[in-house]
This record gives structure tokens, sequence and C-alpha cells, in this order.
């Protein structure tokens, strides 16, 4: 999440007065993530008492086609009971409207914080919810590729150019032309596959103690390999983010939770050290062409790759951690 694009209170609270939740209180930039506007909106509600959703204005990396099939798995989603945000429907039905040429949609406030420093219990949670998810959205009608696939990888990369990559740091560039050609000549063909959240990080996940109360931010949400997906989180959630360190402990709760709920195929288990570093490059590449791309004026924290890039050379190196 992030603000990009700034709107008035004028052009605020009018487009507020298009859905049935009161008028508009206040309306405060979210700075976190990279690539949406999104503001915390408080209005008066519907009875007076007072509601809070998220609005979000689709920046890039979000092609407007796709809207209905991001917006439809929430509510889908949630009317299965997994802890997911409503899209807020305008007052003629509508999943999102348009501000000029970009495309807003409300959606569901949800309770909860995200952690910095997960514990073994919360790993074991979103493992589970994670399952529960993928089983949830089995029967989800529509489909979509996943648009940071390796093809995209690939493109990022020329985008940013060796000279860029290697400014970043020597080993962002080595780590491109060593192992993006050999993750995609060996990438698994014949996994399962469903939708995936593709983008389950810590601050995409809200807890309350060790419960998960929401998983949000579903815009890069596709259909592709479950035990992907899983890999994702992992990646995510098992290691120490401050000292950079992996964290045995929290993937042995994220795996067993996640196989409680959906058991994982011999197969799908020995594909789960390419499938991480997989992962690992994908975060690596976007994080790199944020870096060099992003306008210095945006009111958005930008990530390093490196952390990404150190892990997937840990996952090649050390593909027993998901024995």
């Amino acid at each position: 999440m992030a603000v990009y694009t700034h709107l008035g209170a004028e052009d605020m609270a009018a487009l507020i007065a298009a859905y049935d939740t009161g008028t508009l209180v206040s309306a405060k930039g979210i700075a976190e993530g990279v690539s949406n506007s999104n503001w915390l909106i408080e209005t008066t509600g519907r009875d007076g008492a007072g509601a809070r959703h998220i609005l979000t204005m689709y920046e890039f990396r979000i092609e407007l086609d796709d809207l209905p099939y991001f917006l439809s798995l929430l509510d889908h989603l949630a009317a299965r009971g997994c802890p997911v945000p409503r899209t807020i429907h305008d007052a003629d039905g509508a999943l999102y409207r348009m501000i000029g040429p970009k495309a807003v949609a409300l959606i569901e406030f949800l309770p909860g914080v995200s952690v910095s420093a997960p514990t073994p219990a919360q790993a074991r949670a979103v493992g589970a919810e994670l399952a529960r998810l993928h089983l949830a959205a089995a029967d989800f009608p529509a489909s979509r590729a996943n648009a940071m696939g390796i093809a995209e990888w690939y493109r990022l990369a020329q985008a940013c150019g060796d000279a860029a990559l290697a400014a970043i740091d020597p080993a962002c560039a080595r780590t491109v032309a060593d192992d993006l050609p050999r993750i995609a000549a060996q990438w698994p063909g014949t996994l399962p596959r469903g939708v995936i959240h593709a983008d389950l990080f810590p601050d995409n996940v809200l807890v309350l103690g060790d419960a998960i109360s929401g998983m949000i931010d579903f815009y890069f949400a596709c259909n592709d390999i479950t035990a992907y997906d899983l890999a994702i989180t992992h990646l995510a959630w098992c290691w120490d983010a401050a000292a950079g360190t992996y964290r045995d402990d929290l993937s042995r709760a994220l795996i067993a939770g996640y196989a409680d709920v959906r058991p994982l195929s011999p197969a799908e288990r020995s594909a789960l050290p390419l499938l991480a570093q997989g992962a690992a490059m994908r975060f690596m590449m976007s994080r790199a062409f944020d870096w060099i791309n992003t306008p210095a004026d945006a009111l958005v924290t930008r990530k390093d790759p490196m952390p990404m890039a150190r892990r997937l050379q840990f996952y090649r190196d050390n593909p027993g951690v998901f024995a």
C-alpha cells in the first residue's frame, strides 16, 4: 500500500457519497507497500455509529480488466468464512468506480495488527488459513494468469539492466544471471493448481493474539501452483527480518499448519525448495525494479531487494529445510 495520487477533500467526499456508508469524516493516506494508493477512510456509518474502510486507487501492475477477479474473489472467500475483507459495492451495485482514468474500490476494514516478528503459533495459524483459502477458492469460477510469473521476472531484469542491478549490489546482478535461467528451466509443470494469494507477507496479514483476523491485499491473486503460494508464504514468514536469519521453528509451524488442513503430496513437498527459490527471485526482481524506478516524491517505502537474493541462496543451498 502507498499513496501516489492525492485526492482533495471535496473529491474524496463526493466519492464516498456514492456508497451507503454515511458521510466522510476523515481520510488518512497509508504509506506501506508499493503498488496502489490507499487511504484509511472513516465515515459516519449507515446508522451514525461510525464505520471504517480502506479505499484503494489502482496505480500500476493492475489491469482494469482484472478488478472483477480480485474484488469478486474477496466476496467469494468472505462468504465461505475466510478472514478476508468484503468489497463494499456502491449504490448501483458496482464493485469499483472510476476517477478519471483510474479505478477505485472501497474495501471492508478488518481489525488486527500486522506483526514484524511472528511467533510459531502465528506462523502455524497463517499456514492453516492459507490452506483454507485454497480449499475455499476451489469453486471460484473466474481464472487469471499469474502476471508476475517467470516471463515477468525476465522482463523486469531486462528493464532494470545489468548496470542498475549491479549498482544496487553486485550480488544482485550475479543472482539474476546465474539463478534465473536455472529456476526457469527446472520449474515444475504438473503440480496442483488453484487460486493463490501470491503475496501473503506479514504486512498483508492481521492478527489478534495468535488468531488470524484478516488476510488482505489480494491484488496479485491469480491461478497458479498452490504449493508455490506456500513457498511464497514461507519466504515471507520464516525469517528473522532484523537479523536476516532463517527460523526453523517458524518453518515447521507454517508447514504443519498448512498440511493439517490441506495435506501436501510427495511431489509438492519435493518441489518446495525450487518453488521457494522462485518466490525469492520474483520478489527480488519486483523490488529491484521499484528500487530503481520509484519516484522520489512518492509517499512509499522502497524495499531492499537484497534480503530476497540472500534467501534465494539459502534455499538453493539448503533444500532439506522443507523435509
